[in-house]
């Protein structure tokens, strides 16, 4: 996956010390889910807390997440475009994404094929919340 917010396997435990270290609000990064193969969680830093929100990838490709209770549901093409309109305040998240925490090791050469597989295997069409 080429987004350089993508950590992969990235533990709860590393993923609140990288969002939390700074002290700033919006701080985000996207993981895969440690409970749920093929999910991905979107990160965001808050008041001192890190909020997670399941990704979960739709039969055609669409990405789905599921954020403020009330909030539309919402299907995106691309996780390029999901980050994009979080950035925005407002869209039903804790607090708009603000800034992207870089992996140390940022490289292209991961997989958007290694992801679609584990999405085509997962067998999840669905969103979950996780506060």
């Amino acid at each position: 996956m080429d987004l350089s917010y993508y950590h992969g396997p990235l533990t709860k435990q590393d993923c609140e010390t990288l969002l939390l270290q700074e002290g700033v609000d919006g701080n985000f990064l996207l993981r895969d889910s440690e409970s749920i193969p093929g999910a991905l969680c979107l990160c965001v830093s808050f008041k001192n807390f890190v909020y997670t929100y399941r990704i979960f990838r739709e039969k055609h490709g669409y990405y789905k997440i599921k954020t403020a209770e009330g909030t539309p549901k919402q299907v995106f093409p691309s996780l390029k475009e999901l980050i994009s309109k979080f950035e925005k305040p407002n869209q039903g998240l804790v607090v708009q994404l603000l800034k992207p925490i870089r992996r140390r090791s940022f490289n292209k050469k991961r997989s958007k094929p290694e992801l679609d597989a584990i999405y085509e295997n997962s067998g999840h069409d669905y969103v979950h919340v996780l506060p």
